[in-house]
């Protein structure tokens, strides 16, 4: 995520939700982020800020009159990459709607110019009421940006209504987004396929494969963290979607290609990252057929190669995933230029840590015009950062 070296200000209200903005807090500062914290008099109520510094290893602000230094709300609204409020109260809203700046967070708002990512955070009815959609509308007049609410669990109990503060994950989503608003990725359309496909044998059997989805789910969460809009289209896995990704949802392989046929026309990358079964039966019974009746053969037939028959659009990055066993290399160098591909990325299924079902990968970069990379046993995240770094030059 570009949170690396980037200053950020967390301004944190009066709110349930501030034990939220805690793990908010220690997620910006793990990304090698700078993280001042402001909270207001109430958000003190709640958290207290020592709970931050320990967090950010930061002394927090909690007022006009203990910043240490003059005119530092001036300084903190100019200085910072990016202003995130969370929670964003009602209260917060309405008094920085209406240009009120009666204490260190709202007089910060108020000398700050864009960006400013708020969340939202408060009762379903005090969200929905006429008076906080206005000033929501008039902060989104201003450029403000906006994360959330969500439905579900409040202090009250739960609700089908928008009011809940969105997660920690979610708004660095977001904020990571804001931050790569300009940089290569921003805009570019990138369509990543993950996990698995079955097969069916009959209603209850399928044939399938180990993939856990990590890989591509990293390099969706990566593409998002640039500035991309991602369209993930997924097999079955247990892995929560990345906040900000379309997602699709499928099973079998012609499932799989029917979707990255529509969906591959509007996009600027591809990555093929998910494992479908290259095989399927060639007639699927209809009932389940009791282990009783004894021995069971099977005529399976070739699923279709959906990279090798895909129609290319014009200036699309199309980079394929190459599983092998063994020396792989002539393999995928074949796979590279059978399917036109610009980049082609290998592993080694055998290899301790980059097989199946494990969060770490170690993988060779082979891409059509040069020499390939090959990167050490890292986590499934680090690497697909890793190979967008090295397919960033074809997006041009």
């Amino acid at each position: 995520m570009p949170f690396a070296g980037r200053h950020v200000v967390l301004g944190v209200s009066g709110g349930i939700a501030c034990y939220k903005s805690c793990t908010l807090a220690r997620r910006l500062a793990e990304a090698g982020a700078t993280v001042d914290v402001v909270l207001t008099a109430a958000a003190a109520e709640f958290v207290r800020p020592v709970t931050f510094e320990a967090l950010t290893g930061r002394p927090p602000v909690t007022s006009l009159w203990d910043s240490g230094r003059a005119l530092a709300h001036i300084a903190l609204a100019r200085e910072p990459d990016l202003v995130i409020l969370a929670p964003a109260t009602a209260n917060v809203l309405a008094r920085a709607a209406m240009g009120v700046a009666d204490d260190f967070l709202t007089s910060l708002l108020l000398a700050r110019e864009i960006p400013i990512l708020a969340a939202p955070a408060m009762n379903d009815a005090m969200y929905a009421h006429p008076a906080t959609q206005a000033n929501l509308r008039a902060l989104a007049k201003r450029g403000w940006r906006f994360v959330g609410p969500e439905a579900g669990a409040l202090a009250e109990g739960p609700s089908e209504r928008p009011g809940r503060m969105s997660e920690p994950e979610t708004i660095l989503a977001a904020a990571a987004r804001l931050l790569a608003g300009s940089g290569p990725w921003a805009g570019k359309r990138v369509l990543v396929t993950a996990g698995p496909t079955r097969e069916h044998l009959d209603p209850v059997r399928v044939i399938t494969n180990p993939s856990s989805g990590r890989m591509g789910y990293a390099l969706a969460r990566a593409a998002l963290a640039r500035g991309a809009e991602v369209t993930l289209v997924s097999g079955p896995t247990e892995l929560p979607p990345p906040d900000g990704a379309a997602i699709h949802r499928v099973e079998t392989t012609a499932e799989l290609e029917r979707a990255v046929r529509s969906l591959v026309k509007k996009s600027d990358v591809l990555l093929m990252a998910a494992a479908p079964a290259d095989f399927r039966p060639k007639a699927a019974a209809k009932s389940k057929r009791p282990r009783g009746d004894g021995k069971l053969t099977l005529e399976l037939e070739p699923t279709a190669d959906i990279l090798a028959s895909l129609d290319r659009p014009k200036g699309c990055v199309l980079v394929g995933f190459a599983l092998e066993t063994g020396n792989g290399m002539p393999r995928a160098r074949e796979k590279l230029e059978e399917k036109q591909l610009d980049f082609i990325v290998l592993n080694d299924a055998l290899e301790p840590g980059a097989g199946f079902e494990v969060e770490t990968n170690k993988v060779t970069v082979i891409p059509k015009r040069g020499e390939p990379v090959a990167l050490p046993l890292l986590t499934k995240d680090a690497v697909a950062g890793r190979i967008l770094d090295l397919i960033e030059g074809a997006l041009a």
